[in-house]
């Protein structure tokens, strides 16, 4: 078997990419951690929540409302105008998600909608808040009209 120049140095070459790929990954990896670290850093306690009762009726249609449950939960209810992206989809569908106006994410309790939101961040979506105690929360305030409700005179 003969082996020319060229053969040889495909060879070399994967071979060393098989090599440094570690070193790479370890490089990008912390590269990842530190963005993170300098957002913790950087970030207002709280500034990446909100209530239902903070969002007044008219201005939920003015929102990009992400569902960030699975399709079967979606499928079984939802927020109202609400679109599906599982939250371990949101950065591959990143693209999907504007910058120029608000954008709240939720899911049944705010948990993994915290997570997409916190990644979301990170990536630079400064527009987007996890709706605090996800859709659980929400219904139980009395959804749109939560706002109006916790505003409301109370009944004596």
């Amino acid at each position: 078997m003969t082996l020319n120049f060229a053969s040889l140095a495909l060879a070399a070459a994967t071979a060393a990419s098989l090599l440094l790929a570690p070193a790479a990954h370890a490089d990008n990896k912390a590269i990842a951690v530190d963005e993170m670290e300098a957002y913790l850093e950087f970030v207002d306690y709280g500034g990446g929540v909100i209530f239902a009762e903070q969002i007044p009726k008219d201005e939920w249609p003015k929102m990009v409302v992400i569902d960030a449950r699975d399709a079967g939960q979606f499928a079984r209810g939802h927020i109202p105008g609400a679109i599906n992206m599982d939250w371990r989809q949101v950065l591959a569908r990143r693209n999907e998600i504007p910058r120029d106006k608000p954008v709240i994410i939720y899911c049944n309790t705010g948990s993994l909608s915290a997570q997409a939101g916190f990644a979301l961040r990170v990536a630079g979506w400064e527009n987007l808040r996890i709706l605090q105690g996800g859709m659980e929360e929400w219904k139980a305030k009395g959804g749109f009209d939560a706002a109006a409700r916790a505003t409301a005179p109370a009944k004596h």
